[in-house]
């Protein structure tokens, strides 16, 4: 019996098989979970075909955490599927190019605003649309994937202050969903090669902090480590653990200048 035998997990942003996302789906389903994987729009069909490269077959349901309406049917969609959630995995990030690349000084409100919304406020929105689904009893658990908000990194600019206040907003997640037995706790993992990291100016500039600071060799393409991670606290392993990051990236954080 795999750690998540019988849990049903939803997991946000697999878009490509390099993604710690589908890392996750993937070792959830090696562990016993059910996988529903969540898309939207022009990406919806992509997220489809990657989904065909996993384990097992995993549905994928229309969610643009930006759209009230989605969000509101999150419970019917998921619920065609299977009859609730033991845990969601929150894999959403996004700032437009304009709050990137070392343009901090000159974003203007209107792209951080939007940073802001997907990148973070998204995890209350995701939260409290899967809420309806979660066992009143047994609770659930929320995972996030993050990126260490505690210092400004090269060209991260408003995706790092987006950051910041994911790690905030999973803190309030965990004291107000508490009494409920729903453990909120984000995984901050180095650097991987991911789609999104891609669409970071200056990308580059982080793999030679890892090779410098590291004290755990980090390899920027491979997304395991976190998946990991991230499958252990959906897990009921970590039964009374919540408004934690855990780190996965080679010790970085750790390590002063």
């Amino acid at each position: 019996m795999g750690i998540l035998e019988g849990k049903r997990i939803l997991v946000t942003g697999v878009l490509t098989d390099a993604s710690i996302a589908f890392h996750v789906a993937k070792i959830a389903q090696e562990q016993g979970a059910q996988v529903v994987l969540s898309s939207y729009g022009r990406v919806l069909r992509l997220t489809e075909r990657i989904a065909g490269r996993l384990p097992q077959s995993a549905p994928v349901i229309e969610l643009d955490v930006t759209s009230d309406d989605d969000l509101a049917q999150l419970p019917t969609r998921v619920g065609q599927h299977v009859s609730g959630l033991d845990g969601v995995i929150h894999s959403i990030g996004f700032a437009p190019e304009a709050a990137l690349g070392g343009n901090f000084l000159n974003t203007e409100w209107a792209d951080v605003a939007t940073a802001l919304q997907v990148s973070a406020y998204s995890l209350k929105s995701l939260t409290m649309a899967a809420r309806p689904l979660f066992d009143k009893e047994k609770g659930a658990s929320v995972v996030g994937l993050d990126f260490d908000a505690t210092v400004a990194w090269p060209k991260y600019d408003w995706m790092g202050v987006a950051k910041a206040a994911l790690e905030s907003c999973s803190r309030y997640l965990a004291r107000d969903l508490g009494p409920e037995n729903v453990r909120v706790n984000l995984v901050a993992a180095g650097p991987i090669k991911t789609m999104a990291a891609k669409s970071i100016p200056g990308f580059d500039e982080f793999e030679g902090v890892w090779d410098a600071k590291s004290p755990l060799k980090w390899d920027v393409s491979d997304p395991t480590p976190a998946a990991q991670a991230c499958v252990a606290l959906l897990s009921d392993w970590f039964p009374k653990t919540t408004g934690e990051i855990v780190h996965v990236d080679g010790g970085v954080h750790a390590i002063g200048g």
